[in-house]
């Protein structure tokens, strides 16, 4: 599946660099989701936001919270 995350890394703010499986390296900007509420809360504080890490699919939060590998490709804009 092209859409798998293979890296990650932080940038600034609420933005991510991200490399997927098809080669694609993309930023995404995840900033709105500050603002969702719900599993999504704890990125309101940046510290927990910074603390992700990557399964070979998506990006996690404390094995908790993640987001679809596909949104993550569709969002992502190119480098």
């Amino acid at each position: 599946m092209k859409y798998l995350v293979t890296s990650a890394k932080y940038l600034k703010d609420y933005e991510i660099e991200l490399v997927f499986k098809d080669g694609k390296v993309g930023i995404v900007d995840l900033k709105d989701y500050k603002n969702r509420g719900g599993v999504f809360e704890g990125f309101k504080n940046l510290d927990y936001f910074k603390n992700f890490e990557t399964d070979g699919i998506t990006l996690t939060w404390q094995d908790e919270v993640d987001i679809a590998p596909e949104r993550l490709y569709e969002i992502s804009r190119s480098l």
